[in-house]
């Protein structure tokens, strides 16, 4: 069995959509601390290393299952983004996003009785058009408080792709996992037929 230790509404539809069976399992960890004790780590490692501490807390339950985590960072001019706070805090990543490059880092991990038996990361580069005060303010009117729980302020198979004027990289990374590579690792391991 594959469990999704996630609530994520996106990592659960592309499963969905790809066809694989799986059950879903929330991990609870404190991803702030475990974000902090890595300092200035490489983006996509801190990524990385998310998706296993959330799949290796979920295995303590499910010790002879394959566990999936996953996990996305942002960064913009250098500084690392978590997500908003609150309405006022998403407004002010807004601001600052505005007219900027984002890089998205996503990482994934799977994990069977706590031990790694995968792991890998994308990157996706999108390129935030100039948002106006106006445009910020009725964006977030429709789209909070759903969009609290994303980093980035966005869901992009929502009016979140009204922020960007391009995006570099494949849609699943954009949406929070790098769907083809752990699809692979899944036939690897042949939990998924080849």
């Amino acid at each position: 069995m594959i469990i999704l230790a996630s609530k994520s509404f996106s990592r659960r539809a592309m499963l969905d959509a790809a066809g694989v069976e799986y059950e879903t399992v929330p991990a609870s960890l404190d991803e702030r601390a475990v974000e902090a004790a890595m300092g200035d780590t490489a983006p996509q490692d801190i990524a990385e290393r998310l998706a296993v501490a959330k799949a290796q807390t979920v295995s303590v339950q499910r010790p002879d299952d394959i566990v999936l985590g996953s996990d996305s960072l942002v960064v913009v001019e250098g500084q690392r983004f978590d997500k908003p706070e609150d309405r006022a805090a998403a407004a002010e990543h807004l601001r600052f996003f505005s007219g900027k490059e984002m890089a998205l880092h996503s990482g994934a991990a799977l994990v069977r009785d706590g031990n790694v038996v995968w792991q890998g990361s994308a990157k996706a580069s999108l390129h935030f058009r100039t948002l106006s005060e106006a445009f910020i303010e009725s964006y977030l009117e429709r789209e909070w408080p759903t969009v609290a729980g994303c980093v980035g302020v966005f869901r992009i198979e929502a009016l979140g792709v009204q922020l960007f004027e391009r995006i570099e990289g494949d849609q699943f990374t954009v949406l929070g996992m790098p769907l083809l590579p752990v699809l692979g690792a899944l036939r690897e391991l042949e939990v998924l037929p080849s």
